[in-house]
Formats: C-alpha cells, structure tokens, sequence
C-alpha cells in the first residue's frame, strides 16, 4: 500500500535503507534514490522501465556540494549556478569518479542541479549523500505535479510518497551542458532562453537525440497521453477533419465555441506562458482520464516559455503524428 505523507523523517528512513520513494520539486514530482545505491537506482529504472541509456539528474543542498559531483567546472557554469539555484536549472559537467557511471548512463558528464522546494530541500539537508531523481513516472508518458499523479501511476509499486503540493513550476528543469566551454542548451525548461542568455550570451542548440541521450528529456517521444495527440496551429480545421471523434483541446487562452468539441482545457486566461507551464502537465492528465478519442493541443507563441512549452507538446505528440 502506498503512503503519502508530509513526513520527512519517514522519507529519510526508506532513503537511508535503500528504497525508492517520490519527492516534490518545483518542477515535477520525481522518483528518488541514494546515487551511491546500485540497488536504489536499479529500482528506480525498472519501476520506470526508462531505458539503461537514458541518465539521471543528481540532486544536492547547496552549490558547496558541486565539487563532490563534477569537476573542470567552468566559470560560466558557477555565474549561472549563482544565479538560478535553488530553482529549475540543471547543469550538464564533467563527472567526478566517485559518481557511479549507472547514474550517467557510462557518459563521463553528470546532469547536476539544486531544487527550489523547501520540503525536498530540508530532505537533501538531512542526508549524506545526493539523490537521483528522474520524474515519477513511467517512461514516456505525462511528468506528474501533485502526489495523486504519482499514486495513480504506482499505486501499491511504490512505498512512500512524500507530498509537497502541487509543482510550482509544472515543467522540467532546463539543461546547460558546455564543450569547450561554451555553453549548450540540452533541454528547454522551466528558465527560458532569453532568461539563460542573459547570462551566457547566444546560446548553441543540441535538445534532439533519437537514441544514446546526453540529458533526460532529449528523445523525440516523451510526455505522452495515452490518448492520441496532435499539435496544430489551426483549430478549427481539425476539429473539422475530426468531427467524426470526441475531442478535447488544449488551449492557450482562449476557448473556442464549437459544439462538437467535448472539453476544452485552458492553459492561461491571462495569456501567461509561466501559468500556462504551471497548468501544462496537470491539464494533460484531466483530459487523459476522460475516453476522449483525440486530444488536439493547440501551438503557443514560439518565444520565452512558449519554446519550452512546444517542446513538450511535439514531443507528447509525436507517435499520434505517425497515425493521423
């Protein structure tokens, strides 16, 4: 059976044994395990079925812990840690030797960052090694907020939950990996572009891998309803080449009068892109449970969060995209 609890004690005891449990982040609800424990982060990878090729995001307490995790740190990467942790940004750097290379997935980089959840925090604080924590979830489908997110998908597989509300953020962190000590983006989040710009200048682009990734969050079909998707730019004309099935859509601000439509999810009345990341993954989840025959997502403004936004959603609907 499992439990969902606000108790941190409980949380660190399934830790300090080796267990697998759920924690809160600002960003998604993740599945965690000591980095240190083959049995925890073999756990962690079958109860995900996420493939042994796909890495992990180690998580710490503080930016004094980064040096027991990566070296060769460049100076960039310390100006951009200073300036986002705690909070969604994950950094992509070279490996110390002492991080088990099942966590790398045998890379010799570790995607490292320093959540911005007070309760996950206080849970780092108390242990003494860092924590895996891929979102928890089974590969490939919609990232969880909330504590029930999780128990729908591992009810009675998965002991303890510990529930920090609902996710602040509602979108993975974004990942800066470097070469040469430039930086990289390997994966558009919950900071935008232009946020991260600011502190690196022009950034390089390598968020699209079919295979073998360098971070999490880079294969073309993730973030999947189990009812099929599509991602357009005009409504209208799919809901009428779909009239035949019931259809829900996935809007940005604006409702669209049509009754052949069966439900319509708004992602921000006010058309802000951080409310609409915050309501993305849970607005997902409402639409998946109702039998819809297709979900039709509608693109947002390609800029700031709206990138990251429409990278979810290609890639949420990238398999439906082959049937349609």
């Amino acid at each position: 059976m499992t439990t969902i609890t606000t108790n941190i004690e409980q949380a660190i005891e399934h830790l300090i044994t080796e267990d697998i449990i759920a924690i809160p982040t600002e960003t998604v609800y993740g599945l965690a395990g000591n980095i240190y424990s083959s049995k925890a982060i073999h756990n962690i990878f079958q109860l995900k079925q996420r493939p042994l090729s796909n890495p992990l995001i180690v998580h710490i307490p503080a930016i004094n812990e980064l040096t027991k995790i990566a070296t060769n740190i460049p100076e960039v990467a310390y100006k951009l840690a200073e300036t986002f942790w705690p909070g969604p940004l994950t950094l992509l750097l070279p490996k110390q030797p002492s991080v088990p290379d099942f966590i790398t997935a045998g890379k010799k980089t570790v995607a490292v960052r320093i959540p911005n959840h007070p309760v996950t925090l206080a849970l780092l604080e108390s242990l003494d090694f860092p924590l895996a924590a891929p979102s928890a979830n089974p590969f490939g489908s919609i990232s969880p907020t909330t504590a029930e997110h999780v128990a729908n998908y591992f009810e009675n597989k998965l002991e303890l939950i510990l529930d920090g509300g609902p996710s602040e953020k509602g979108i993975e962190s974004t990942i800066i990996g470097f070469e040469k000590n430039q930086p990289i983006l390997y994966r558009y989040g919950s900071i935008s572009v232009e946020e991260i710009e600011t502190i690196t200048g022009t950034l390089s682009l390598n968020t699209l891998i079919e295979n073998n990734p360098d971070a999490p969050g880079m294969l073309p079909f993730h973030y999947s309803p189990n009812t099929g998707m599509l991602l357009v730019d005009d409504i209208e004309k799919y809901i009428h080449l779909f009239s035949h099935m019931r259809i829900g859509l996935l809007l940005f601000e604006n409702s669209i009068p049509n009754d052949r439509v069966i439900v319509q999810e708004i992602l921000s009345s006010k058309g802000n892109l951080k409310e609409a990341c915050s309501n993305l993954y849970a607005a997902l989840h409402r639409l998946d449970k109702l039998n819809l025959d297709l979900i039709i997502a509608e693109q947002l403004p390609d800029k700031g969060l709206g990138e990251t936004i429409n990278d979810r959603l290609k890639r949420a609907s990238k398999k439906s995209e082959l049937n349609y």
